[in-house]
């Protein structure tokens, strides 16, 4: 057990012990009771709430438990110190040997420090990237593409179960478009002068889709009815696009458990299964939707259409799930997709672009609805992203049709800087890219400052061979200072940053806290650059060496972990 629910624990069991000598009452509700490093670290090493949760229930005063908790957790083996703030927090202050067997709990733990059971192993499936299959991935996907794929790993490193799922939207106008634009590059590929006219998809990606088709089928569907060649043409399309775009997701290291098929989803009466659950319940009704407000359009008819009752969960308005002409809309089909993922999955996460904030109240209402409340959903939006080089927006390229592609950005810069770049801002917040700014060696980029950080991290044993040091068999953590100590310190705030940004959703978390780490690390280290006693490697004293060696590969370890849930290779040797 690691350092925060160890202590956790100490206090359930100060706490029991109040009860039993009753100065509290028993049965009282803990889990909104905390255990956190203080705001200030003057004040100590933990701090708990647990006083103030609890006096109220207890009717009692806050300050008065928390001087009796105190006088518990003062027992404690390794509390060195116990003091009360404020209205009754609690702060504690630990010896050093209890920072130096979390050390060693580093060392023991390797790969799986920080590695969590709060998922409990609850299935979650999280849909993300889920672009039109019309053609490469280009950069607006990109975003959401890491988001979803670290935010997959962090909560299968917090103990869930998860299922990758990418939607395919394969039963949409979109893809008759693209089956169009293949027809044409298809007529091409015989021979043929075409022009792409405004409306179908130029780029000279659909152009060896077309060939294929030619070398197939020669010239029996150039001059063929548009009805008996569309439907064989956008299957084609659709699963060329899919080969294009597993592609592309494999430079970033991405690879889904499920592709999901609107079309197959639709023929399989999914979305007639859906609405007769919910007329079940009285939340499907035949009803006409209001006038648009303002200005009447004159083709505007009232229409009798199926809506479903989302405004009894939150929803400004009703939401038609077909349309008049009894093709399902958008939301009808999304519903159905919804209803098909509950049904393998005890919760739900949708990665979205911004874009679609305006529908995130009816789906969610939507989801609620059919799974009777008993499905978590959260819908992660994510801002697109403005790609610069040395500040200045990056032309688009015809060749890809007036997009930049995923593949070509990471060819120039690397999977592991772009999915870290990714990770470096809140999901919801704006985000530039500069091609410049995200390889520069420097404290401001901070794929550099962490990568810098396990790098150097590395070299401290070839550089100790080097110098001839011959390090102990035994190392004595005691003579680690206070400094090397702090260190510790945030490095034992691993495991519980891992279950709170799983449980906030949050990979970004993450990336924020391997640059913090890597701050302090780089800060140790240039202690040594005015003050050659604060080196990690110090010649003629190979125990003090060892120990701080120890501690090294103690933040090279987290570093590692932390960079393995958010899919970036730790690199042991920085280039240039």
């Amino acid at each position: 057990m690691t350092l925060y629910p160890r202590f956790a624990a100490h206090i359930d069991s100060a706490l029991d012990a109040l009860v039993a000598a009753g100065t509290l009452p028993a049965g009282l509700e803990r889990r909104a009771i905390t255990i956190e490093p203080p705001r200030d670290a003057s004040h100590g090493d933990l701090a708990t709430n647990a006083a103030m949760v609890l006096a109220k229930p207890a009717g009692t005063n806050p300050r008065a438990l928390a001087e009796a908790l105190s006088g518990e957790l003062a027992k404690v083996a390794g509390v060195s110190a116990v003091s009360v703030a404020g209205p009754g927090f609690i702060n504690l202050s630990l010896d050093d040997a209890t920072w130096r067997d979390e050390l060693s709990a580093i060392a023991d733990a390797g790969a799986d420090y920080g590695r969590s059971t709060a998922g409990q192993g609850v299935t979650v499936n999280i849909e993300y990237v889920s672009a039109n299959p019309t053609g490469p991935m280009h950069m607006g996907h990109c975003r959401g593409a890491v988001v979803g794929d670290a935010l997959a790993s962090l909560l299968e490193f917090a103990g869930h179960k998860v299922i990758r799922e990418y939607y395919v939207n394969d039963a949409g106008g979109q893809v008759d478009v693209l089956a169009r634009s293949v027809h044409l590059r298809y007529r091409e590929a015989l021979g043929e002068t075409v022009e792409i006219p405004e409306g179908l998809y130029p780029g000279d990606y659909l152009v060896p889709v077309g060939q294929a088709l030619a070398a197939e089928f020669g010239d029996r569907y150039v001059a063929a009815p548009e009805d008996e060649w569309l439907p064989l043409f956008r299957t084609r399309a659709v699963a060329a696009m899919l080969v294009l775009i597993k592609a592309d997701l494999a430079l970033l290291g991405i690879h889904h458990d499920l592709f999901s098929s609107e079309a197959e989803l639709q023929a399989a009466g999914k979305p007639e299964a859906a609405e007769a659950e919910l007329r079940s319940r009285g939340l499907v009704y035949d009803g006409v939707l209001e006038a648009p407000k303002g200005e009447t359009p004159e083709d505007w008819e009232p229409v009798e259409l199926p809506l479903f009752r989302s405004s009894q969960f939150g929803d400004d308005q009703d939401r038609p799930i077909k349309k008049s002409n009894g093709q399902w809309t958008y939301f009808g089909a999304d519903l159905a997709y919804h209803f098909q993922k509950a049904e393998s999955a005890d919760q739900l996460i949708d990665i979205w672009g911004a874009d679609h904030a305006g529908t995130v109240k009816r789906i969610v209402a939507a989801v609620q609805a059919l799974t009777g409340g008993k499905t978590r959903f959260d819908v992660k939006l994510v801002q697109m992203v403005r790609l610069l080089r040395a500040g200045e927006p990056v032309k688009m390229s015809k060749r890809s049709g007036n997009f930049v592609t995923l593949a070509d950005v990471v060819r120039e810069v690397g999977k592991d800087v772009v999915r870290f770049t990714m990770l470096t801002r809140k999901a919801d917040a704006q985000m530039d890219f500069d091609f410049a700014k995200v390889v520069e060696a420097s404290k401001d980029n901070p794929v550099f400052y962490v990568q810098y950080a396990h790098a150097r991290v590395h070299s401290l044993h070839r550089r100790a061979v080097e110098a001839g040091i011959v390090l102990p068999e035994t190392v004595d953590l005691s003579q680690l200072g206070t400094a090397e100590l702090a260190l510790v310190k945030r490095a034992a705030q691993f495991p519980r940053l891992v279950e709170a940004a799983a449980a906030a959703r949050e990979p970004h978390r993450i990336a924020f806290y391997l640059y913090d780490l890597a701050a302090e690390f780089h800060a140790l280290w240039n202690m040594g650059n005015d003050d050659p006693s604060r080196r990690f490697l110090i010649a003629e004293d190979a125990g003090l060496t060892a120990a701080r060696l120890f501690l090294a590969d103690a933040i090279g370890q987290i570093i590692r972990n932390g960079l393995a849930v958010m899919g970036v290779a730790a690199v042991e040797e920085m280039g240039g």
